[in-house]
């Protein structure tokens, strides 16, 4: 009896044994898959900072694109328009100039008509005839046979 009490007692200190391996493997493997899923939202959470992290980089970056293009098209607009009031002025310069010369070439056309008034005026048909006498040209009707 003292044999198969001792059998007894090995088999249930083998069961005890396999009982608490087959608990601490069970809290093992439950602490494994923890970990793993604590890893899984460690890396999970780690992308999406760094997925937000890009995405306000890539917003940044074109907030200054677009504030750099406003700039550029601010830039852009001012010379348009200086340009347009040079053309603007160099017209009214051309204008200025054409009116000052129309009004000095009438002023030399009065001018001239005034003059050209008391100038005397030529015979016409005098055939060599000035101021009545005969200069330089001879008819045989200009000389009277007796």
């Amino acid at each position: 009896m003292n044999i198969q009490l001792e059998k007894m007692k090995q088999k249930q200190e083998c069961e005890r044994r396999k009982r608490i391996a087959e608990e601490k493997h069970k809290e093992w493997v439950q602490k494994k898959r923890e970990e793993e899923r604590r890893e899984r939202e460690r890396k999970l959470s780690k992308e999406m900072a760094e997925k937000a992290t890009k995405e306000l980089e890539k917003m940044q970056l074109q907030e200054k694109a677009e504030v750099k293009y406003k700039e550029w098209l601010k830039k852009k607009r001012a010379e348009e328009a200086e340009k347009k009031k040079k053309e603007k002025e160099k017209e009214k310069e051309r204008e200025a100039e054409l009116q000052e010369k129309k009004a000095r070439s009438e002023k030399i056309f009065k001018e001239w008509l005034h003059n050209a008034r008391n100038k005397p005026r030529p015979v016409l048909n005098g055939y060599g005839f000035q101021h009545g006498k005969c200069a330089g040209l001879y008819f045989y009707y200009t000389y009277i046979v007796t």
